[in-house]
């Protein structure tokens, strides 16, 4: 039905979108609690190594495969109907998993979180933009939504472990049953509806060709991270490659597309989505890489580098609370252009770390870095669902959280690609240290300590000392080479986001607009 609604939100706008927040809250959670529970699940099932692979990957293949197509469905069916079907369905199966009895069935239970999943990020990005239609209120909840992502990656390993002590590893999957019990309850009250009025059909071929070509893509990159390029991962990142082109072309025939392709013609659409992209290279592969480092190079404990993460999570809040007062009174493009050159002064910190007293560098450069990305998060984000026609958002949002996927994996595969180069090129096997010792040292630095222990000093420390050195060199490098991309993308940010003006609120108004409820 057509109805007056405020531009202004009020506050049922506000309590809905702390409904909103859940499910991002969730999913954060839920991919950290994982890692904690895999040596309790290992002992309890048994699985194979192949299987124990699919339990930790599945659930992110199907998560970036299905974006696209529950983006697109949402639009079609309604964003609040397919979020409330998605969070039964998340529901329904955490508790499959937290009861699991087998390996194979708790790869079926996290390939169907990885599906559910993908209907909740999209309808809540799409919904915010539903909501809230004064730019900078939606510039504000856009960050408060991206907050509860970080407090989920902050508090899961600590409500993890915690449940880990006391109960059996599938009560950590239990966490998603009554936070989802409650966006069922509060959802339908709190929440709009909003439906393309005119969707078409859904091409059952393009869903086929999105989902084939981002899960080969994805799988083949993450491969090579892990293990380094191989002709299997390879040709599945060709065979990624070229189904995508398909899906395009195909797209570019239909009357009634999948993913509307005309979306990128819009200069902050597309302009947004490249500058995310760039970041978002960086950031998790440099994750990895220092999570190592305060492990077996600063020698701290797990613990001790879970709090030492603390700082960085820190930073990400304040950066995105930031960011929306800063875009009211800056023009976005220099927000986030500055926000970039201080992530770049981060990396360059970074790269002055050594084996000796490197902590501080790591963790201040961290903190520098997730500081200065956060503006970018949120405001390019705000960018890509607010340039979207509003029939068009639940697409946009599913495009956005793609291109992050993507660019996630990618990040991970290059960035890793150039520290085991590096790694393996400053590693010297000191003397003394038998051959087959030493060419395992010479592949990570975790098979070095492993090697390490078996040897007695004073091989033993120089072995170490030596793999720590070549590591904290392969950090220096792949620090630099992000500290450059970075930069390129500040200037690029400066350049192609300068017409951009500030986000000032707009007066309360009535207007009208088509609206399902």
């Amino acid at each position: 039905m057509t109805e007056n609604v405020a531009i202004r939100a009020g506050r049922r706008e506000w309590a809905g979108l702390a409904v909103l927040i859940l499910p991002t809250l969730l999913l954060s959670i839920d991919v950290t609690v994982l890692h904690l529970a895999v040596p309790m699940l290992s002992a309890d099932l048994q699985p194979s190594a192949s299987q124990l692979l699919w339990i930790n990957d599945v659930y992110g293949f199907l998560i970036a495969g299905f974006l696209i197509t529950m983006g697109a469905i949402g639009d079609r069916i309604g964003r609040k109907r397919l979020l409330l079907i998605g969070a039964a369905a998340f529901a329904a199966a955490s508790a499959l998993a937290a009861y699991a009895p087998s390996a194979g069935l708790l790869i079926v239970a996290r390939g169907l979180l990885g599906i559910a999943g993908a209907t909740l990020m999209p309808s809540t990005l799409s919904l915010i933009r539903t909501m809230f239609r004064d730019p900078a209120q939606r510039t504000v909840a856009i960050s408060l939504w991206m907050t509860g992502f970080t407090g989920g990656m902050v508090i899961g390993p600590l409500v993890g472990g915690a449940m880990l002590e006391s109960f059996w590893w599938g009560s950590v999957f239990l966490l998603g049953v009554p936070v989802m019990a409650v966006l069922l309850v509060a959802g339908p009250w709190l929440l709009p509806e909003y439906r393309d009025p005119a969707p078409g059909r859904l091409d059952l071929v393009s869903v086929a060709l999105s989902l084939a070509a981002v899960i080969s893509a994805i799988y083949g990159i993450k491969e090579i991270a892990a293990y380094g390029l191989g002709a299997g991962p390879a040709v599945a990142v060709v065979a990624g490659v070229v189904l995508g082109a398909v899906f395009v072309r195909r797209q570019r025939r239909l009357a009634d597309p999948l993913l509307d392709l005309a979306l990128f013609a819009e200069r902050r659409f597309s302009a947004s989505l490249g500058v995310l992209m760039l970041v978002i290279l960086v950031g998790p592969g440099i994750m990895l890489l220092t999570a190592q480092y305060l492990q077996l190079v600063a020698g701290l404990t797990p613990l001790q580098a879970g709090l030492w993460s603390l700082p960085q999570a820190a930073s990400l809040v304040l950066g995105f609370t930031a960011a929306p007062a800063l875009a009211r009174r800056v023009r976005p493009g220099s927000v986030m252009a500055g926000g970039l050159v201080v992530s770049a002064a981060g990396m360059g910190l970074m790269a002055a770390a050594n084996g000796t007293s490197g902590l501080a560098f790591v963790v201040t450069a961290q903190v520098l870095f997730f500081f200065g990305a956060a503006p970018l998060m949120v405001l390019g984000t705000d960018m890509v669902v607010g340039s979207a026609p509003p029939e068009r958002a639940g697409a946009a949002s599913a495009l956005s959280e793609t291109v992050q996927e993507f660019g996630g994996a990618l990040g991970l595969a290059v960035f890793g690609s150039i520290a085991a180069a590096v790694y393996r090129a400053r590693m010297a096997v000191p003397e003394g240290v038998p051959a087959g010792i030493g060419a395992e040292a010479r592949d990570t630095l975790g098979a070095a300590a492993a090697a390490a222990a078996r040897l007695s000093d004073p091989a033993a420390t120089a072995l170490l000392d030596s793999a720590r050195a070549a590591f904290t060199a392969s950090l220096q490098v792949t620090a630099v080479v992000g500290a450059i991309l970075v930069a390129l993308t500040a200037a690029l940010t400066a350049v192609v986001m300068r017409p951009l003006p500030a986000t000032a609120p707009a007066a309360p108004q009535e207007e009208k607009v088509d609206q399902a409820v």
